[in-house]
């Protein structure tokens, strides 16, 4: 089936978009979400950091919460997460990832890795749509994962994209608008 005019248009806007920000996120020097960041939850879940991405792991232990770590099963489905402890076994999962191998988990909150993100609570991820279908599937409250300067004045979105709640940052938290 061949893509229409404006999802091949939206395809690439997104695939520019994705470059830049991989580019001008090699540049930044390594840091770590805001500790102080007050997130309410039974159960958080980060993720472990690949390529550059904002470290979540000194705020999941400040937060003294039960913290989950996603699980990726196969294309076109939604993350799993299981429960994660320091000291816990880690083992490779696709793309990079290191998964861990404890009882499976249903967080409430997801801390959702991303390449941009705008003050709509809009986001762009690395195009697989695990994430988006994860917020669609459980309902958890979705707060991005990123450095301040990866927001931009606007995200190109689809129909299957979903918004974020609010963005932790390493300077702070904020929930955001959203106006589509």
């Amino acid at each position: 089936m061949r893509p229409t005019a404006r999802a091949a248009s939206l395809a690439s806007a997104k695939a520019a978009l994705r470059r830049e920000m991989l580019r001008r996120r090699a540049g930044f020097a390594p840091a770590a979400l805001h500790t102080g960041a007050a997130l309410e939850g039974r159960c958080i879940a980060g993720y472990w950091p690949i390529r550059g991405e904002i470290d979540p792991r000194p705020l999941l232990l400040a937060l003294g919460r039960p913290i989950a770590l996603p699980v990726t099963g196969p294309r076109g489905s939604a993350l799993e997460f299981r429960l994660w402890r320091p000291g816990d076994e880690l083992v490779p999962g696709p793309f990079g990832l290191s998964e861990p191998t404890g009882p499976r988990a249903e967080p409430d909150v997801l801390l959702v890795p991303l390449l941009a993100f705008d003050a709509c609570g809009r986001r762009l991820g690395y195009g697989g749509g695990y994430y988006d279908r994860t917020i669609a599937a459980t309902g958890a409250l979705a707060i991005g994962a990123a450095y301040a300067a990866q927001e931009v004045a606007a995200v190109p979105v689809g129909p299957d994209d979903r918004p974020l709640a609010g963005i932790v940052t390493e300077t702070d938290l904020r929930y955001l608008e959203r106006r589509q």
